[in-house]
C-alpha cells in the first residue's frame, strides 16, 4: 500500500522522504526521487506531514513511540496521518502523545486495497480535528477518490469497522450463491453476469466473482488481515453491548480458511471453504 501511495505523492510534485523496515522495498521510490531516512524519527524531522501505514496496532505503537519513532522527531505543528487499520484506543493514544509534543494526528484508514492505491482511487475515512483535516485533504487526494471526515480521532477506525462488517457478510453471501450455482449445475459465470445487473450487484461481485469461481485467491486483501480487523469489530461490539452475529460467524469461517493454509489468500477465498466442505 505504501509504495503506490508514495509514488502518487511524488508524481503530484511533493517532496517525499521515506522509511521502511526493509530498505529494498523503498528502492523504487528512491529511484523516483524520494529521500531515504534511517528512521521514522528522521522522517518526522524532515517533513511537515508524516504518513504511516503498517499492519497492526503494535506496529503503529513502534513507529510512533519507539526511541527512534515519529514522536521523538515531530516538528512543532507537524501533522501525522496514520492510514493503518488499528484499535481506536491506540489511535487516541498516539494523538495524545503527539499533542503533548506540539503535533497533530489524524487516523485515516483506507478501503480499496492495492489496486485502489495504485490507481489513486482509495476511499479514506478520517478521524480528527476539522482544521487538520482541511490541511491534509489535498495530500490524501493524490491517491484517493473519496476522503471524508467522520468525527474526532478514532472515528476513522470505527467507520472502517463498519466497512469490514459489511464486506464480511457480502463475501459470504456471494460465496454461498456461487457455490449453489455450481451445485445446481448452472454456468456460475453466466449466473454472476446476469445477476450483477440486478439488485444482487456489488463491488465484490463485479471484482471477485470470476476469480472465486476459478479458485484464484492470490491478490487483494489477505484473510489474516481481515481476521485482525474483524477482531477489532467484535471487541468494539462487545464494548458497545451490541450483537453482530454475521460478522462473528464469518470471522469463524475465516479461521477455517486459515486452518486450510489460506491465511494469505484473498478474502474471497471463503468459497474455498464451502468447496472443501462439499468434497468432505
Amino acid at each position: 500500500m505504501g509504495l503506490p501511495m508514495a509514488t502518487n505523492l511524488i508524481r503530484a510534485g511533493y517532496l517525499v522522504s521515506v522509511f521502511s523496515r526493509t530498505r529494498e522495498r523503498a528502492e523504487p521510490l528512491i529511484r523516483e526521487g524520494a529521500t531515504w531516512c534511517a528512521s521514522p524519527k528522521a522522517v518526522a524531522e524532515s517533513t511537515d506531514v508524516v504518513i504511516s501505514i503498517v499492519s497492526d496496532s503494535p506496529d503503529v505503537e513502534e513507529v510512533y513511540f519507539d526511541a527512534h519513532g515519529v514522536c521523538e522527531g515531530i516538528k512543532p505543528d507537524g501533522l501525522c496521518i496514520d492510514m493503518s487499520t488499528i484499535a481506536p484506543d491506540v489511535a487516541r493514544a498516539v494523538a495524545e502523545r503527539l499533542r503533548e509534543r506540539g503535533g497533530a494526528f489524524l487516523d485515516a484508514p483506507v478501503s480499496g486495497g492495492q489496486a485502489g492505491a495504485e490507481s489513486g482511487k482509495l476511499t479514506i475515512m478520517v478521524g480528527g480535528e476539522a482544521a487538520m483535516f482541511g490541511r491534509a485533504a489535498a495530500v490524501m487526494g493524490c491517491y484517493s477518490k473519496s476522503v471524508q471526515l467522520m468525527g474526532p480521532v478514532g472515528a476513522g477506525q470505527l467507520t472502517k469497522m463498519v466497512n469490514q462488517i459489511c464486506i464480511a457478510g457480502l463475501v459470504q453471501g456471494l460465496a454461498e450463491g456461487l457455490r449453489f450455482a455450481e451445485a445446481a449445475e448452472l454456468d456460475a459465470k453466466a449466473v454472476a453476469e446476469v445477476i450483477s445487473k440486478g439488485a444482487a450487484q456489488s463491488w465484490q461481485m463485479d471484482n471477485r466473482a470470476e476469480t472465486m469461481i476459478d479458485g484464484k485467491f492470490d491478490f487483494g486483501f489477505a484473510v489474516d488481515w481481515m481476521r485482525k480487523d474483524l477482531g477489532f469489530c467484535l471487541e468494539e461490539a462487545r464494548r458497545l453491548g451490541i450483537s453482530i452475529p454475521v460478522a462473528e460467524l464469518v470471522d469463524g469461517f475465516y479461521g477455517e480458511v486459515q486452518e486450510m493454509g489460506g491465511g494469505r489468500w484473498d478474502t474471497s477465498s471463503l468459497i474455498a471453504r464451502l468447496c472443501a466442505a462439499s468434497r468432505g
